[in-house]
């Protein structure tokens, strides 16, 4: 097996072309304006009657909250954390936003739960709001990587309430962009993804396929050094509250649905949402898990750029979960921001810009389509891959003109 190609420095000269810019520029601004209108009945963080608005970010404050008051094992609980939540904002409010991390989330949460509740929610979305951009930058290789990442929807799905896509994308995008420099520090962001373990399916089978053993070492060992820490922080009390707790929480969003279909955008609630039963939802998704597992196995031990390979598990990584709501799909500017920067390498095949902006309007439209438009997109950038895939076996499939302008754009 040839070991993987270096990702190259060619995309220090990638220059965005004006139809480009302009898209993102536009998806940036539909995005500020959505904030905007959610907004306009009240302030940024209260209502009309000055009531702060419950989001999901209260859930990981009041988790902190509990560490801070010797008791961590109580977000878990879920009376005792609901109860927290309602004294965090002032207010009862309708749901119940419940703790489903394993206890080494209890860290940055504690962390927060030191700041004030606004102050705190600041903080969170601006540290890892950064962290994203900054990896999405790093990929792409220059400052239009920013416009990039701020085009991408889930931005504004997770600014909005708070949620750790931002967290997630960047461990992901950072651990690919340093595996061949870097293979230690890429295992250690690796283990530290570990707080949501549905997205490290597929990671295991990419490294062994790729021989990539440095980084499953490493991710290994830091995986166990976080769980240990937790262990030795909290006790064993949050971890036996911790199993129990996600399995009813499963059996609430996957069999019962409490959740409503439509949040989740994943093959298994695509068919419970148009009256597919829970065995034929389950069949369906583990074939596409199946399906997944061995194309990235097979992708992972080709020839094929490693940016390829990349952009293949960043959007594996999201198909394989059936647990999927639409700020997670934030991590789809991995393997976008992979794809623009294989493209600017090897030439933009015909099309494909355009069809990553369609992905993009497809997560943008959710908030006005009650369906899970998500996955389309999803599917949408796995046909994207492919084609690439298919363009690098077999390169006389190019479209020479598209290539030949390409080069002399990035020249």
């Amino acid at each position: 097996m040839a070991p993987d190609a270096a990702i190259t420095s060619d995309t220090k000269q990638f220059e965005l072309t004006n139809p480009v810019k302009l898209t993102c520029f536009a998806l940036c601004m539909a995005q500020v304006d959505i904030l905007a209108m959610g907004a306009v009945q009240g302030a940024w963080f209260r209502d009309a009657a000055g009531q702060l608005y419950d989001f999901d970010f209260v859930n990981i404050w009041t988790a902190g909250q509990h560490v801070l008051n010797g008791n961590p094992a109580a977000a878990y609980d879920q009376t005792v954390h609901k109860a927290a939540q309602v004294a965090a904002l002032g207010h009862d409010f309708a749901g119940f936003y419940p703790w489903c991390y394993p206890p080494t989330f209890l860290f940055p949460a504690a962390l927060l739960a030191l700041a004030p509740y606004i102050s705190a929610y600041l903080i969170w979305v601006c540290l890892t709001f950064a962290a994203y951009l900054a990896v999405i930058r790093g990929i792409i290789g220059r400052n239009a990587g920013i416009l990039v990442a701020c085009a991408c929807p889930g931005v504004m799905m997770n600014i909005s309430v708070g949620q750790n896509g931002f967290l997630s994308t960047a461990l992901i995008g950072s651990a690919l962009l340093l595996m061949q420099r870097q293979p230690l520090v890429s295992g250690l962001l690796i283990g530290l993804l570990s707080f949501k373990p549905q997205f490290g399916i597929l990671i295991p089978i990419a490294l062994m396929a790729g021989g990539h053993w440095k980084v499953f070492l490493a991710a290994s060992l830091s995986t166990l050094a976080v769980n240990a820490a937790s262990l030795f922080a909290f006790g064993t009390a949050p971890w036996e509250a911790f199993f129990p707790t996600i399995q009813a929480i499963s059996q609430a969003t996957l069999t019962q649905g409490l959740s409503d279909w439509h949040k989740l955008h994943s093959t298994y609630a695509l068919v419970r949402l148009y009256g597919g039963s829970d065995t034929l939802a389950w069949a369906l998704h583990g074939s596409v898990m199946a399906g997944s597992a061995v194309a990235i196995f097979g992708i992972w031990r080709s020839k094929v750029s490693f940016e390829i390979k990349a952009a293949a598990l960043g959007v594996a990584t999201v198909l394989v979960t059936p647990y999927i709501f639409i700020y997670d799909l934030i991590i789809l500017a991995v393997p976008m921001a992979f794809l623009l920067r294989v493209g600017i390498n090897t030439g933009i095949l015909p099309g494909e810009q355009t069809c990553l902006a369609l992905a993009c309007l497809l997560i943008l439209l959710y908030p006005f389509v009650p369906a899970p438009v998500g996955i389309s997109a999803v599917f949408l950038i796995v046909a994207l891959i492919s084609r690439r895939i298919f363009a690098d076996e077999f390169p006389w499939s190019r479209n020479p003109t598209i290539a030949r302008e390409t080069s002399a754009s990035v020249a």
